[in-house]
This record gives C-alpha cells, structure tokens and sequence, in this order.
C-alpha cells in the first residue's frame, strides 16, 4: 500500500535547495537564489543526505592528498 504525501510549496522549495547542494552549488548562492537575509535560514532548507556526505568526504579526502606529512627526526 502506498502512503500519500502531501505536497506544498514549502516542500517543494526545501527539495530545490537540497538539489541545488548536491549539485555543488555554495551554500551562500543557494542564499541568493531563495533570497533569504540570513544563512541559518537557507540551512534549515538544506538536510545533508548521503550523496552530499560522500561528495565532501571526497573533497576532504582530495585536499589530504595534496598534503605531505612528515616525522620530526631526533637528533
């Protein structure tokens, strides 16, 4: 059986912004884009969903690389 869900304008524009995020939009363009005053704002309409945790892991992991760590030698 499947369940109905309700759908609303506000629904719809909290799923444009999630989208907007996992496209690699800036969270500040997503801002603009809505046209919200403040940043807490557009946060409330963006959830973190798997594809985004994985994309920035992957950006994190990218800048790591480009890292190189090195030991202290005692003399």
């Amino acid at each position: 059986m499947r369940s109905k869900k309700n759908i609303s304008p506000h629904s719809l524009r909290h799923s444009y912004a999630t989208h907007l995020i996992e496209a690699g939009v800036d969270l500040l363009e997503v801002q603009k884009i809505l046209g919200h005053h403040s940043i807490l704002t557009t946060a409330r309409y963006t959830h973190l969903t798997d594809h985004t945790a994985h994309h920035a892991i992957e950006r994190i992991n990218g800048l790591m690389d480009g890292f190189i760590l090195a030991r202290a030698v005692k003399s």
